[in-house]
């Protein structure tokens, strides 16, 4: 059995991480049973023999791995006869691309959307290190960083048009069908529909749609997970 410790909210099953989206939905592109396991933020303790303290954490047997990418790069050197995450080095290499514009530019737009939401929905026993870790991280308080989302999220919008230019001439990124470097950009919606009501996506987008056909994927696993309506 595999398993992944995930990270959850104040309800068990109130999965919200992007990072740990990103994980599920590689598994399932892989067709491989899970256990996901809820872990907060301040259960360190939970995952010391992957020698850090984030998640995801895959247990696949005695191997261990962390992070989301690493995960990924693991599933397809350790199955390869299942559907392949990245389709080759140039899809690995092209979705490495894909990972640094999702954290650097898609995932801090959307974190000042959804801060206040996303603070609301933390178990309490994690609310002071989540505060103190991101203010301190971020040089800003919660509130301020959430300060007049109206106009954020104009700019992320915008911060969409490649995204939105290449899902108007394809289905995904990947073209027919999803592979990471869909997962990886999916993760960050995942995040803000598990967390809050604030809608990101104009209905007409076609990145609206896009993200409708991961939510159906896989037998509606991402979008059977407790959360708003999009």
């Amino acid at each position: 059995m595999i398993r992944l410790y995930d990270l959850a909210g104040a309800e068990d099953d109130r999965r919200f991480s992007p990072n740990c989206w990103r994980a599920r939905l590689a598994l399932a592109h892989k067709g491989l049973d899970v256990e996901t396991v809820p872990w907060r933020f301040t259960e360190k303790d939970r995952i010391a023999a992957s020698g850090q303290g984030a998640v995801p954490v895959l247990e696949d047997g005695a191997t261990i791995v962390h992070d989301s990418w690493a995960i990924a790069r693991y599933l397809d050197e350790a199955y390869p006869d299942r559907p392949s995450l990245f389709g080759g080095a140039v899809g690995e290499a092209l979705s490495l691309f894909v990972k640094h514009w999702t954290e650097r530019t898609l995932n801090p737009l959307v974190l000042r959307c959804i801060a206040m939401d996303l603070f609301a929905h933390i178990h309490d026993k994690d609310k002071a290190y989540f505060r103190e870790s991101r203010e301190r991280r971020l040089g800003t308080t919660l509130e301020a960083l959430a300060a007049d989302r109206d106009a954020t999220v104009r700019q992320l919008r915008s911060a969409l048009t490649p995204l939105r230019l290449t899902l108007e001439a394809q289905p995904f990124l990947a073209g027919d069908r999803p592979a990471f470097a869909d997962y990886l950009v999916f993760g960050a919606f995942q995040w803000a529909r598990c967390v809050s009501p604030f809608p990101l996506l104009e209905p007409d987008d076609p990145v609206h749609a896009w993200r409708d056909r991961l939510l159906r994927a896989f037998d509606g696993l991402a979008g059977r997970a407790l959360g708003y309506p999009v």
